[in-house]
């Protein structure tokens, strides 16, 4: 069970799934003040729900200023606190007359319950909250996460071109690397590793692939167009340097060769941003963590929410539907 008070990332998961939101706030059935398109609560009615008193909002605003604010507490003041008060004035039992007020937006709301270790409803709310979050994703994926990525509208065009750099890298082996058919699975291992630390066996492991199934496809389209690149940049210095010497390369050669492309300058930022995606992704998505990647887990964008999950995703199905000519791709997915 995750541990919501001590873990900002999967706060702000949470917090970033505008569904997951909705759905937990029907659930409580809490609706405050609705203000310029939000629910808002004071401090008072806050306390109230958590059954706390105000100094306890006060130091934890004071400790976690920066994520309450980011997730939508505000001190109303001027206009905006003027406006505030013609409208709800009355429900104000203190703090009318205030110069400046704080107030809590529902994911605001939400986040000091996440923090709250004195309140024991903000407990309770903290366990059902994780399980409305995996119940939402079970209804939008139909019980399982493992293809998420196949929801991405851009994954299609990404599986379908994929082949064709692969051929281009499996065909500069074939040419260029003096070495057995093991070449192809053991430099197809040294581009994830150059990549993701990690090999296929162990991404395989990692999400529970069996063993008929291909990783790729269960990769995000940014993570196949990366690989793609790679694979494609490194059959062209493998043709360069083959041609120089004037001969196949050696194994070690070619190691050699991976090692420096993987750290020219111009992969740095590329390289980074596969690395916060898929283990950004696998961890909120498919509560999967690449032990080699822990440093990159970063909480999921809402726009990432709303990519995978939102009415601009699109299953399989429905995009073979509107692209009839993808049919062979996703004959050879569908029986994964």
């Amino acid at each position: 069970m995750k541990d919501l008070t001590v873990s900002a990332v999967d706060r702000q998961n949470i917090l970033n799934n505008i569904d997951s939101v909705r759905d937990i706030q029907e659930y409580i059935g809490v609706k405050g003040m609705f203000f310029q398109d939000e629910y808002r609560f004071t401090k008072s009615q806050v306390a109230e729900f958590y059954v706390i008193d105000s100094s306890t909002i006060d130091r934890y605003l004071a400790n976690n200023e920066n994520e309450l604010k980011h997730n939508g507490y505000e001190i109303f003041k001027g206009k905006k606190l003027k406006d505030f008060k013609s409208e709800f004035g009355w429900l104000l039992e203190d703090g009318l007359k205030a110069p400046q007020l704080g107030i809590f937006n529902f994911r605001a709301f939400l986040n000091l319950g996440m923090l709250l270790s004195e309140s024991e409803k903000a407990k309770a709310l903290r366990s059902s909250m994780l399980d409305i979050v995996i119940d939402g994703l079970n209804k939008k994926l139909g019980g399982s996460t493992k293809f998420i990525n196949q929801q991405d509208e851009e994954f299609l065009v990404a599986i379908t071109r994929e082949p064709f750099y692969r051929r281009e890298f499996t065909n500069a082996l074939n040419s260029y690397l003096d070495m057995g058919n093991y070449k192809y699975s053991a430099y197809t291992d040294a581009i994830y590793k150059a990549i993701f630390h990690e090999n296929s066996s162990e991404y395989k492991n990692i999400l529970k692939l069996e063993e008929r199934e291909n990783p790729r496809d269960t990769m995000y389209s940014d993570i196949l167009k990366l690989i793609a690149s790679f694979e494609i940049g490194i059959a062209d210095e493998m043709k360069e340097e083959a041609e120089r010497l004037n001969r196949k390369l050696q194994p070690a050669e070619l190691n050699i060769l991976i090692d420096k492309f993987s750290k020219k300058r111009q992969w740095m930022p590329q390289l980074e941003d596969a690395r916060v995606k898929m283990a950004s992704r696998d961890y909120g998505f498919r509560n999967i963590i690449h032990e080699r990647l822990n440093q990159y887990i970063k909480c999921v964008p809402t726009e990432d929410y709303k990519r995978f999950l939102g009415d601009n995703s699109k299953d399989l199905l429905h995009q073979i539907i509107d692209n009839p000519d993808l049919l062979e791709v996703f004959k050879r997915l569908k029986d994964r």
